[in-house]
């Protein structure tokens, strides 16, 4: 349907549906219940999405006060970083006397239940994920004041974005690694499209291209164990000279490599050093302990709803990004080298 530069209304969407203004307040109200058909109340919420109407939330404020919700979209709840993501958010909107609703954006399942799907749903804002963005058009979250976490900042559909600094972080990394004389590397790579990945792979491939005598080979894998263990068999047992050293987008990647160096005999890290990024949970309980990079998540969720009620105010969010830690564990030792 096209749409016009206008933003629709209640009159547009009470046309739409065939109902009058007041079915339609009574709907989005979610007071329609006794009052109005299922039928009618389904048809009203199916004209509101169809053109992409909300409340106008500065005129309803005036009357209610501002709903003090915010929404949190991230991926697919499969590690705690993004729980972490969400503590911290919490933390500083309970400040502030908000809340925060998580919205997990399933990967191959389709998105979730349309959280506007009434007024009574109604937002103040969005703090999403790049991994999580192709959900922002699904829930029409791209029409809200938004912030974008891990995006690029000169291509960002929000207001504001925050960043952890990951390609610092690679750099740790490869400067670590190249210290410890390692020149085959091989990076096992999240096959995730997002710009936090692009990321981690330009800068490993400009760090490396610029010391002389270095190789490195590149494989995608999913972000889950089995995918990373079959990615890295595959990667060692083609034919070139073995990786000495196997950086890793994500510490559940590295538990993969883990995985596959095992069972095809190689030792870590006498054989093969391997990296991961995030400082999961996960890093301490795999042997030996894994070398990664520590992310705050905590901090990445409060920096990101401390962004959220600066554009919600008219204020200028705080630049610059955050700090990331590369922390030294038992799964990284000088290359060996036939």
């Amino acid at each position: 349907m096209a749409r016009s530069n206008t933003r629709p209304t209640s009159r547009d969407v009470a046309q739409a549906a065939g109902v009058s203004q007041a079915a339609v307040s009574l709907v989005l109200g979610d007071k329609w219940r006794g009052r109005v058909s299922e039928t009618t109340a389904e048809r009203v919420r199916e004209a509101a999405r169809d053109l992409g109407y909300r409340p106008n939330l500065a005129a309803r404020n005036l009357r209610l006060g501002h709903t003090r919700t915010v929404l949190l979209v991230v991926p697919a709840l499969t590690t705690e970083f993004f729980a972490g993501v969400y503590t911290g958010a919490a933390r500083i909107a309970a400040q502030h006397g908000f809340g925060v609703v998580l919205y997990p954006s399933p990967q191959g399942i389709g998105p979730a239940r349309d959280p506007f799907a009434s007024a009574q749903a109604a937002l103040d804002g969005v703090i999403a994920s790049s991994m999580a963005a192709d959900a922002l058009t699904a829930i029409r979250g791209d029409q809200l004041p938004l912030v974008m976490l891990d995006s690029d900042p000169h291509g960002s559909l929000g207001a504001a974005t925050v960043n952890l600094d990951i390609a610092d972080g690679v750099r740790q990394i490869t400067d670590h690694l190249l210290g410890l004389g390692h020149r085959h590397i091989l990076h096992l790579a999240a096959d995730v499209p997002s710009w936090t990945f692009d990321v981690r792979a330009q800068e490993l491939t400009a760090r490396l291209a610029a010391v002389p005598g270095t190789h490195l080979r590149t494989a995608a894998a999913p972000i889950s164990i089995e995918g990373a263990r079959t990615a890295t068999e595959t990667a060692l047992t083609a034919p070139g000279p073995r990786p000495t050293a196997i950086i890793c987008d994500d510490d559940k990647l590295a538990a993969g490599a883990y995985k596959a160096l095992r069972r095809l005999g190689l030792k870590v890290p006498d054989d093969v050093s391997v990296t991961g990024l995030d400082d999961l949970a996960l890093a301490t309980a795999i042997d030996p302990e894994l070398t990664t990079v520590r992310l705050d998540a905590e901090l990445f969720g409060e920096r990101g709803m401390q962004a959220l009620l600066a554009v919600l105010d008219g204020r200028e969010p705080e630049s610059g990004d955050i700090p990331v830690e590369l922390v030294v564990r038992g799964s990284t030792a000088p290359a060996r080298h036939p």
